[in-house]
């Protein structure tokens, strides 16, 4: 899910769906998050439009937003460093 580490830092469990109209997070998938993103899934190019979506939504640099675990599945680990805020779309699922 959305975890705030001791740090400061956000660890999101994302299920990825690629290809999608426009971009939105979609609630729960499982032990994930749901995201759809309009990338298609080719080339790294799902992950790249992913990480910079993540980025605007914590409102952090993009270098800010890693990849941590499942660059080529669905299933993605991702660390948000010291972000600035939490979209509000996503504060029902955040943990201590």
């Amino acid at each position: 899910m959305l975890t705030r580490l001791a740090n400061g830092d956000i660890l999101l469990q994302l299920h990825v769906q690629p290809g999608a109209s426009r971009d939105k997070f979609l609630g729960l998938h499982g032990d994930a998050i749901k995201v759809a993103i309009k990338a298609p899934p080719v080339d790294g190019k799902a992950n790249a439009h992913l990480q910079q979506f993540l980025a605007q939504c914590f409102d952090v640099a993009k270098r800010q937003v890693l990849l941590e675990k499942g660059e080529l599945s669905r299933q993605k680990k991702w660390r948000i460093v010291a972000p600035c805020t939490v979209p509000e779309a996503l504060q029902p699922y955040l943990e201590s």
